[in-house]
């Protein structure tokens, strides 16, 4: 792209474009043509605080991109688009953004950006179909509780085993004693 020098009302989008880009983990980009406002509305509400969604002019996008040094996206600029920035759990964003698309086929994802690399919308999609950051916390402490109670079992085996060995030689000496 010629760097032209742009308006300086539009430096100002390309600015914010581009502090978005660098400042978010993820990236997604939709195309939104035929969505309505209450819609879109409903849609920025299921993504929560953690995720903004912003219209965006293509050639703006496209700049603010480049500057934050983010490569691969050009192709994804074209038709009406809308950019989720992430700032939360990119699996939580991924989900919300696959569900409505689902609900409302007019919502296309059309790719995005993962921790500064440009993916596919097949690999959003990958993304979505991941389990939550707390769930997988939650899996691996159930995994780690497990395999704790486990090796206390082990060492408490032979432990047992020994009183009990030892407390039937006593009824057996209390036995013979007694005969």
């Amino acid at each position: 792209m010629a760097d032209k020098p742009i308006r300086a009302d539009k430096a100002g989008a390309v600015a914010e474009l581009t502090e978005n880009f660098r400042n978010s983990p993820a990236t997604v980009l939709t195309e939104y043509r035929g969505l309505t406002v209450a819609q879109l509305t409903e849609l920025r509400r299921s993504l929560g605080r953690t995720t903004s969604y912003t219209v965006a002019k293509n050639t703006l996008a496209k700049r603010a991109a480049t500057e934050a040094g983010i490569e691969g996206l050009d192709a994804l600029f074209t038709g009406p688009t809308a950019l989720a920035f992430v700032s939360g759990d990119p699996v939580e964003a991924a989900k919300s953004l696959r569900d409505f698309a689902k609900a409302n086929p007019l919502l296309v994802i059309k790719g995005g950006v993962f921790e500064g690399k440009a993916i596919t919308a097949a690999e959003v999609t990958k993304i979505a179909d991941l389990e939550s950051r707390d769930v997988l916390l939650a899996k691996l402490a159930g995994a780690m509780k497990a395999n704790l109670s486990k090796a206390a079992a082990v060492l408490q085996a032979p432990l047992s085993k020994t009183v009990r060995t030892v407390a039937a030689l006593q009824d057996k000496r209390a036995k013979e004693g007694a005969e």
